[in-house]
């Protein structure tokens, strides 16, 4: 049996809980995995993350089959689950940390990001211009465990309850 083909993506889209629980419900995502990424502190906590004064992004690192799932079409995803055109903050979440990231791992990578942007601002899905950074992947910081599959363990949880469901139900998954 030949082992499956498996690529990487970090993306951040504001609160890393609300990407998670969209992308971990999506046909050819085989893991998602919260944690932070872009900033100059070594092995942040969700603490310093939270000062927004570490330079990371709230990011889930996503790995997925491209045999299933192109990146391209991972990138279609990203577009719809947040607001890509707010500058720092995702609703009431505001903050560098939650500003909307393409972190690449690649050349190609970069260059279907770049495509994926310039096709998704011309699209007019979206009235303000995007704003979301495409900037090369650094070390990737893995969140602490109670912030892994967030959305499952905590749905009755107020956050998870009036940000997460709607906006699962507005994609038409499983909440």
């Amino acid at each position: 049996m030949s082992e499956r083909k498996t690529e990487i993506a970090t993306l951040g889209g504001g609160c890393y809980w609300c990407v998670e629980a969209v992308l971990e419900q999506v046909d050819g995502v085989l893991d998602v995995t919260s944690g932070f990424m872009g900033g100059e502190v070594e092995d942040p906590t969700y603490e310093q993350i939270c000062s927004g004064t570490t330079g990371h992004a709230e990011v889930a690192r996503i790995t997925f089959d491209p045999d299933v799932l192109s990146y391209e079409e991972l990138l279609r995803w990203f577009w719809k689950l947040h607001d890509p055109t707010t500058l720092n903050r995702q609703g009431n979440d505001v903050g560098t940390q939650y500003r909307s990231v393409i972190f690449t791992h690649s050349p190609e990578q970069r260059a279907t990001a770049e495509a994926s942007r310039k096709a998704a601002d011309a699209s007019g899905v979206f009235t303000d211009p995007i704003v979301t950074e495409i900037a090369d992947a650094t070390t990737f910081y893995e969140a602490k465990g109670s912030h892994q599959d967030y959305y499952r363990q905590n749905k009755e949880q107020p956050y998870c309850r009036f940000v997460i469901a709607p906006k699962l139900d507005k994609l038409g998954l499983d909440s």
